[in-house]
């Protein structure tokens, strides 16, 4: 077993396709975290993901998984690894028994008991072909087999989007108690901002490829501000101070990403708390540096 700091570290990873870049991503997962991957649909969370599994062969860069190379290690990474992909990738003709059966012979830590018992927590007949199961106990059923071998890192692509708020909320109770030990990991890619506002350690946001921020969620959150103003002290603003500016009839929404130099610069300004998808709204946006 290999002793590590980050569950992940990537360094410079480059992927070059016609119309797309994943340009130079770097990033790590501490240890016993939760990191939030957030980005717009086609930022490059998916592209990201599937280098990290060795899916697609990068262009550059490094990539360590539970601090072992990602390539040179695949087999063992994989054992330790699990993933959680939006669409099912079982054939709907098995059932959860039959998944069990083939999951036991893939994996030297299979835990049948723990299998069936999250089967039964989250209502899953076992019995039942995966073909009559909703979208929501489809994702139930990846997520039990998932966290039934032991593994130490968590890979999650958009898991809980399309899935009703009940069923997420239930979802993210199994995620906390996974990490309880305090040696598991997850990377959690999810344009659902909502959902790692409540769990997420840290967040690393993508857009066109390019990694925009990346720190401890409380440490972005407490960074960003919104400063609230009419379109007369909106124009008193210095655009080197901002993000980008949401303008409408009533007045003007201005992103900063230094709340402390906001606060001191434009004292009289109403300066508000931020949220995670408002950040990535006015990030998304900062090209135009003006919307509405």
């Amino acid at each position: 077993m290999t002793d590590y700091e980050n569950a992940i570290e990537i360094n410079g990873l480059t992927k070059k396709y016609d119309g797309f870049t994943l340009d130079g991503v770097s990033f790590s997962v501490p240890k016993g975290s939760i990191m939030g991957f957030i980005g717009q649909n086609g930022a490059g969370k998916t592209t990201t993901i599937r280098a990290l599994l060795n899916i697609i062969k990068n262009d550059g860069g490094e990539i360590k998984l539970l601090g072992l190379d990602h390539s040179k290690n695949e087999y063992e990474i994989k054992e330790r690894l699990a993933v959680v992909f939006d669409e099912l990738p079982f054939h709907d003709s098995f059932t959860g028994t039959a998944l069990s059966k083939m999951f036991s012979g893939l994996y030297g830590a299979w835990d049948e008991e723990r299998f069936f018992g999250l089967c039964e927590r989250f209502g899953l007949p076992v019995k039942k072909k995966l073909s009559k199961f909703s979208k929501g106990m489809k994702m139930k059923m990846q997520i039990a087999t998932a966290l039934s071998h032991n593994a130490e890192l968590l890979i999650m692509d958009e898991a809980t989007t399309g899935l009703d708020p009940v069923v997420r909320s239930e979802i993210l109770d199994m995620f906390r108690e996974y990490l309880m030990d305090g040696d598991r990991s997850i990377l959690m890619s999810s344009h659902i901002t909502s959902d790692l506002e409540k769990i997420a350690d840290c967040v690393t946001f993508i857009d066109r490829g390019k990694i925009l921020l990346t720190g401890y969620k409380d440490d972005v959150l407490d960074s960003h501000a919104m400063i609230k103003c009419t379109k007369s002290d909106y124009r008193d603003i210095d655009p080197g101070d901002f993000i980008s500016a949401r303008l409408s009839e009533f007045g003007a929404e201005v992103m900063v990403s230094d709340r402390a130099a906001a606060e001191k610069k434009y004292s009289g300004a109403a300066i508000e708390k931020t949220t995670l998808e408002e950040i990535m709204l006015f990030y998304v946006n900062r090209g135009k540096k003006e919307w509405s």
